[in-house]
C-alpha cells in the first residue's frame, strides 16, 4: 500500500498563507478547502494542511505552539538543484518569509532555511545522491 503524509500546520490567516504558498508555486486541492483549512499539494503523496488556529486546536488538547517563539517542527523539502533551492528561498523571502539560518554547504548537500508567515521553519535542500558519504 502506498502511503501519503499530511502535515498539519496552524495558521493565523488562511488567505494570507494561501497567497504566500501560491507565490512559491504550490497549488491547493479545492476538495479539502473551506474557511477553516486548505490542502496544499507538495507532491503526489505529500500534503500540508493549513488549518486556522481555532480549527487546529480542535484536534489536540495541548496548547498550539507559537512558531515565532518555539520550534515545533522543521520542514525539510528536497529540491532538484542548488539553484532551485536558492530560487525557492529567494521567492519565499520576497513573499514575506524571514531567513532563519545562513546557507549550509555540506559538499553532498546544500541547504537554506526560512520561517513562513506563521513562523514555521522550512529547510529546502538539494542532495547529490552520488556524493553522499558512504555509511560507516
Amino acid at each position: 500500500m502506498s502511503r501519503k503524509i499530511f502535515v498539519n500546520l496552524p495558521v493565523k490567516d488562511l488567505q494570507r498563507s494561501v497567497a504566500f504558498f501560491t507565490a512559491l508555486g504550490f497549488s491547493f486541492n479545492p476538495q479539502f478547502t473551506d474557511d477553516n483549512a486548505t490542502c496544499m499539494i507538495v507532491a503526489d503523496d505529500i500534503f500540508v494542511m493549513l488549518l486556522v488556529e481555532p480549527f487546529f486546536q480542535g484536534f489536540t488538547e495541548k496548547p498550539v505552539s507559537d512558531a515565532h517563539r518555539q520550534t515545533e517542527v522543521l520542514l525539510a523539502l528536497s529540491l532538484d538543484s542548488r539553484a532551485e533551492v536558492d530560487a525557492f528561498v529567494d521567492q519565499a523571502l520576497a513573499a514575506g518569509a524571514v531567513a532563519t539560518q545562513p546557507a549550509r554547504d555540506y559538499g553532498f548537500m546544500y541547504q537554506r532555511s526560512f520561517a513562513d508567515l506563521d513562523g514555521h521553519q522550512w529547510e529546502p535542500f538539494f542532495m547529490a545522491q552520488d556524493a553522499v558519504p558512504p555509511q560507516a
